[in-house]
């Protein structure tokens, strides 16, 4: 429940239980547990809740209920991204779609977020380029509804980096804690399956935390016709990359200035994903 309500969102109990640290308990179990938790868990609007969520139960289960209507019209220009993404970046090893898309709770004004694992040496080259074509994406959607985390100039903010990681980084992970490891259950993987598929068997934590994660699989796995070779993209490249990214990372924090919401947005993900974060405050 912590770490859903963290992130600001509730679930049914019949899908709550399917989430369960140590693995899924049935519904029957799930409302045993609100029953004798003596009012520390209840059921509101559909949902399983602590008393500090109650007064938002409502919004976020009418959220949840729009989900399929708002997510139909983004997810295949996600996978439009993705595969154009992985086409001209071939140094991207997997990408899974995280954030409310994966999750269950997309609204129009949402971005999509999304993880990447790529080779050692290109962590800023992928920022860069995710954001460039993410930016030259966003044009065809000019009028998408936005709010104060996804507007910015010209075009809405749509396709984002949540995460992004190099293949050293992940044998081990430096975490592999309850929450990196729910991160990874609630995001959807279109690109690398079965690269991820070893980085799991090589972090036990984070199945021994959500044994779930064992049965990963890609609902669309996203194949690109061709790759342009890896060679155009040494490692040289990550550095000047690294210097382009950090200015750009300014300049849309300095956009956000007079918007606390995306301020405390941007603060809770970098939070979340600490020690894997770019550009940490100097």
């Amino acid at each position: 429940m912590v770490l859903l309500e963290n992130r600001g969102y509730a679930l049914p109990a019949a899908r709550l239980g399917k989430l369960c640290v140590g693995g899924p308990i049935s519904l029957l179990e799930v409302r045993f547990a609100v029953a004798a938790s003596a009012g520390e868990l209840r059921e509101e609007a559909g949902l399983v809740v602590s008393p500090g969520l109650v007064p938002s139960a409502a919004r976020i289960s009418r959220r949840a209920a729009r989900h399929a209507e708002a997510a139909a019209a983004y997810l295949p220009e996600t996978y439009r991204f993705v595969r154009r993404l992985v086409a001209l970046c071939p140094y991207v090893l997997s990408v899974c779609i995280a954030g409310s898309l994966a999750s269950g709770g997309f609204r129009e004004t949402d971005d999509v977020d999304l993880n990447l694992v790529v080779e050692d040496g290109r962590r800023h080259l992928a920022y860069v380029a995710v954001n460039v074509l993410a930016y030259l994406h966003a044009m065809r959607f000019r009028s998408k509804p936005v709010d104060q985390c996804t507007r910015r100039p010209l075009a809405p903010r749509l396709m984002t980096l949540n995460l992004v990681l190099e293949r050293s980084q992940c044998f081990p992970l430096v975490r592999q804690d309850e929450a990196m490891a729910f991160e990874l259950l609630q995001s959807v993987p279109v690109f690398g399956t079965g690269f991820l598929r070893q980085v799991l068997a090589a972090n036990p934590g984070l199945s021994s935390a959500f044994p779930q994660l064992l049965d990963l699989a890609a609902p669309v796995e996203v194949l690109p016709r061709r790759r342009l070779p890896t060679a155009l993209f040494p490692a040289a490249l990550d550095r000047p990359a690294r210097v382009l990214g950090r200015c750009a990372w300014r300049y849309m924090q300095w956009t956000r200035r007079r918007s606390p919401e995306a301020l405390a947005r941007v603060a809770f993900v970098r939070e979340t994903m600490r020690p894997y974060t770019l550009f940490e405050r100097s």
